[in-house]
């Protein structure tokens, strides 16, 4: 090995170093080894019990619902409890669905609805671990490490996957879906005693625990005001959309284009996993030779290259390079919209940014399998695998509408420097809504300057929790202006202030440059007080600044 690749490959398992993580990660593979056998069982037992296509493809659809349509509560609850404890009720979750499954089968009950209920418990239990495993990595590890911690969780996965449903389909065949069931089981013991072994440092904030509502609101809100992480989910969500024909349409291909037999699936499974391998050990130097959108651009080359080679080929070698090519650039896609998801999310919000991106993500690649399915059943195989390779291509092209950032590490921690105002009132965390002005004098030759700070200022201040901003101008007084904004309670108020970051209050130091007055800007805090029968004007209690 030449010392270029040395340096990648020592790069790529540096997050092994830790020891929190290095237990950790090892365990969810295994885990993941046993749910991939899992899915084999399920579907295959599914279709010996029921004559139902539709029920036989409920058993995919029932575990993947629960991550899209919980994805927001479940990063909300991530970001507001212990992300240890989520991952271990959601592994707890994971356990008792298979747990069950395995009783029901060595009792002989093979009720189709049964299976799906506990398909679907099995779902809520992903659902709910793997945000908060995701949005733990950033607390267990050094920042600068989180590019190769994520691509090491890509490679692993796909690792496992090439041999994962092959290994469980011999189980199934050889010893039934019982065993199968019960070495899952086994399987997830593994990451719950890692878990319940390890404990990591976590910052704790010193206010109260978010309204689950205010917490979906403020992630939705930071979610569609980032204009990197909306750029990461569109062009996630395409590619997903886009490259997952090879992996929907292989055994077709392999049976229809190639003429080939479960070991020739075995062995283009297993060049797609190499691909993926490689493509994760060259990655921290790819990362430091390339910028980020470039990758972007070469992984889905390299998707559309697997896919339209593999509508032409009738040789098993060539389909093999092919999709070596194809993991290559799946893997490399992933593990850049992971990381730029990762970089781009202050550690208050990161769990439901993950949990959205992951929402969108699962959501394209489940559309683009039913989409190029049913291309290749109407129309031909072959123009279906053509078709994803011109999408493909087309996600490459967004790239110049959306380009994804180059972001190498994280600007974005909070500084926790806020001291509150002490309130000669008697405020309660959720006493509220809070009503905030910012008074300003500024002279006539800065006001477009004074305007410019003030957008970033917005911007700022809305993606932190502020609502209801506004910026007025005194009609009388030009020199005056009066920024607003309201939070729900006064908690909210203290929390918005804990989250901004160094950069985000050198604007405040900007601001008081361009004052022509020295007693200003000047900060109220008011808080709306109600009577039985209406609604008082808001009630001043604090200054500040």
């Amino acid at each position: 090995m030449d010392p270029i690749h040395k340096r990648a490959f020592w790069g790529l398992l540096l997050p092994l170093k830790n020891s929190t993580f290095r237990s950790l990660f090892l365990a969810s593979q295994l885990s993941s080894l046993g749910w991939l056998m899992q899915t084999v069982a399920l579907s295959w037992l599914m279709a010996t019990v029921s004559t139902s296509d539709v029920m036989v493809a409920l058993v995919q659809a029932s575990s993947a619902l629960p991550a899209f349509f919980l994805a927001i509560f479940v990063g909300a609850i991530a970001d507001n409890y212990s992300r240890r404890m989520v991952m271990i009720v959601g592994r707890s979750l994971m356990m008792t669905a298979s747990v069950m499954l395995t009783i029901l089968m060595a009792f002989g009950i093979t009720d189709p609805w049964m299976i799906l209920a506990f398909t679907f418990l099995d779902g809520c239990g992903i659902a709910l671990s793997d945000p908060a495993w995701r949005a733990s990595l950033g607390d267990i590890l050094e920042r600068r490490h989180l590019p190769a911690a994520v691509t090491l969780l890509n490679v692993g996965f796909n690792m496992v996957r090439s041999v994962g449903p092959a290994l469980g389909g011999i189980i199934v065949a050889v010893f039934g879906p019982l065993l199968t069931f019960a070495l899952t089981t086994l399987g997830i013991v593994v990451p719950l005693a890692a878990l319940w072994r390890n404990k990591w440092k976590v910052q704790v904030s010193p206010l109260p625990r978010e309204a689950l509502t205010t917490a979906i609101y403020d992630g939705l809100r930071f979610t569609a005001i980032s204009s990197e992480i909306k750029a990461t989910i569109v062009r996630g969500t395409l590619f997903g959309l886009a490259g997952t024909s090879v992996l929907a349409l292989l055994p077709l291909i392999t049976r229809d284009l190639l003429n080939g037999s479960p070991i020739a699936y075995g062995i283009l499974m297993g060049g797609f996993g190499a691909g993926a391998l490689v493509a994760g050990l060259a990655n921290p130097s790819l990362r430091r030779a390339c910028t980020q959108e470039l990758l972007i651009v070469l992984a889905c080359a390299a998707c559309a290259a697997c896919a339209f080679a593999l509508s032409l080929t009738p040789s098993l070698f060539i389909a093999t390079v092919c999709l070596a090519f194809g993991g290559a650039g799946w893997l490399t896609g992933w593990s850049g919209f992971g990381v730029n998801v990762q970089l781009a999310s202050p550690r208050w919000v990161v769990g439901r940014t993950i949990s959205i991106y992951s929402a969108f993500t699962y959501g394209g690649i489940a559309a683009g399998s039913w989409l190029w399915g049913a291309i290749a059943e109407n129309h031909s195989l072959s123009m279906a695998l053509a078709c994803s390779a011109a999408a493909s291509l087309a996600v490459a092209v967004l790239g110049l509408k959306l380009p994804i950032s180059n972001r190498l590490e994280s600007e974005l921690d909070a500084s926790d420097t806020f001291d509150a105002p002490v309130p000669a009132l008697d405020l309660k965390p959720r006493s509220g809504p809070i009503l905030v002005t910012t008074e300003y004098a500024i002279a006539e030759e800065n006001a477009a300057i004074f305007l410019e700070i003030m957008r970033r200022r917005r911007h700022v201040q809305s993606r932190v929790g502020a609502r209801q901003w506004t910026l007025t101008r005194d009609v009388q007084q030009p020199s005056r202006w009066l920024e607003t904004f309201r939070t729900p309670t006064w908690a909210d108020y203290q929390r918005l202030h804990h989250r901004l970051t160094a950069a985000d209050k050198r604007l405040d130091d900007e601001l008081k440059a361009l004052s022509v007055a020295s007693d200003l800007p000047r900060t109220i805090i008011l808080v709306e007080s109600y009577t039985a029968a209406s609604k008082s004007p808001p009630v001043p209690y604090v200054s500040q600044k």
